[in-house]
């Protein structure tokens, strides 16, 4: 009994950690751009990973119609979010920006209303400079106040602010002009940094913005992935409720990638508290894609309200064990295997902040069952190259 007592005592000593680290959550969510969005990290759709600048009107609105009748609307994923080259080079007499003819001939106001009729929110794009990255349209440097005055005007839900093209100065002066702008405009809009993480916006961004890039632009492939996520996983401590670390978009689906290779980006993605943002045509998507980006146990581990961003917590060679906090007094641990071989992992209590004899049942969030056996001091599984194991851990002793 004298045993037991003492693991009890460890494990109430680890529970009373955890929520007072939510409650440092809370307190610091008041210094945050207080637009009362990103409690959670954002989930949607984004057009640039997939059709870069062949966007038109039809296309979102096809695209605002798969979300709701895929399911996937329901499981969170409420941003349809047109990025570049949606407007005309030139601004009109009075200086507004204003939609391509050629491809939103309906203009993004009524975008925006079809959008809302379905229960999703509607997301644009703009840049910190002269032009975007496209050099299509116009950014809104200097125009700051009408653009945001604009996009309140339609109906805008979320902002995707880029950084090209502009006067030279610093984004740390030129971002927070557009927030002011955001702030007086009328209506709630999330913030999206896309700062490519130059200036390290995770250590400024939170009284500028929901989110920020915290790396260049991701490819379809298994290099450009993984390397993200290692970029973005140094600003951990910087994640919190109101505020995220942007890895850059998701690729699952569109075709660079093996399945393992998609799992372990969208397993990395949801533990790191990423958005979670489709980057693939879901008007189109095989029942593989589908299977990967509506698994609901990893969603809810993306969504978990304490918003900890995993760290990595040991690395040997090709092996890495990520960990984090969740609600409820449970801990996700990703066990990944990033070489070109099979491989035994394993993930020890001591790493993770669970006290050694501490015994644990384990959740595979990816085969949808609880393990049969409970574990005490590790748990360890074998992985294929290029692939990864989600496990909630949840302390029953």
């Amino acid at each position: 009994m004298g045993k037991r007592r003492c693991v009890v005592a460890a494990l109430a000593a680890i529970m009373l950690m955890m929520e007072l680290a939510a409650l440092t959550v809370a307190e610091n969510r008041r210094s945050m751009l207080s637009n009362g969005l990103g409690m959670t990290p954002p989930m949607g759709w984004n057009s640039w990973n997939h059709f870069g600048c062949n966007i038109d009107e039809k296309m979102i609105r096809e695209t605002a119609d798969a979300l709701v009748s895929t399911g996937l609307s329901k499981l969170g994923y409420e941003y349809v979010n047109i990025d570049d080259c949606w407007a005309e080079i030139s601004r009109d007499d009075k200086g507004n920006l204003v939609p391509k003819k050629s491809t939103f001939p309906s203009g993004i106001k009524a975008l925006a209303d079809y959008v809302h009729k379905k229960g999703l929110k509607l997301g644009i794009y703009s840049d910190a400079g002269y032009f975007t990255c496209s050099r299509r349209m116009p950014g809104s440097l200097g125009y700051e106040e009408q653009d945001a005055k604009t996009f309140a005007s339609w109906g805008i839900d979320y902002l995707k602010y880029d950084n090209c093209n502009n006067d030279g100065s610093k984004p740390t002066k030129r971002y927070p002009v557009m927030t002011r702008a955001l702030m007086k405009a009328g209506r709630p809009i999330f913030f999206s940094l896309c700062e490519w993480g130059d200036m390290h916006p995770a250590e400024w961004g939170a009284p500028v913005g929901n989110s920020w890039r915290t790396t260049n632009d991701i490819s379809d492939n298994w290099e450009s992935m993984i390397s993200r996520a290692d970029q973005n996983e140094i600003y951990a401590e910087y994640a919190r409720p109101g505020g995220w670390n942007d890895p850059d978009m998701l690729e699952v689906g569109n075709g660079g990638m093996t399945k393992d290779e998609y799992i372990v980006h969208f397993s990395l993605w949801a533990i790191s508290k990423a958005p979670l943002l489709l980057g693939c045509d879901i008007r189109n998507m095989t029942r593989e894609t589908m299977d990967i980006i509506t698994n609901k146990e990893v969603i809810a581990v993306n969504q978990d309200p304490y918003g900890f961003q995993a760290k990595k917590v040991r690395m040997e060679g090709d092996q890495e064990i990520w960990s984090a906090p969740l609600s409820g007094y449970k801990i996700a641990v990703v066990l990944l295997n990033r070489g070109p071989v099979r491989y035994s992992t394993t993930a020890r209590w001591d790493d993770i902040g669970l006290d050694p004899k501490t015994v644990v049942q384990a959740r595979d969030l990816w085969e949808h069952k609880t393990l049969k056996t409970t574990f005490v001091g590790n748990l360890t599984a074998t992985l294929r190259p290029h692939s990864c194991k989600l496990y909630v851990l949840k302390p029953i002793a």
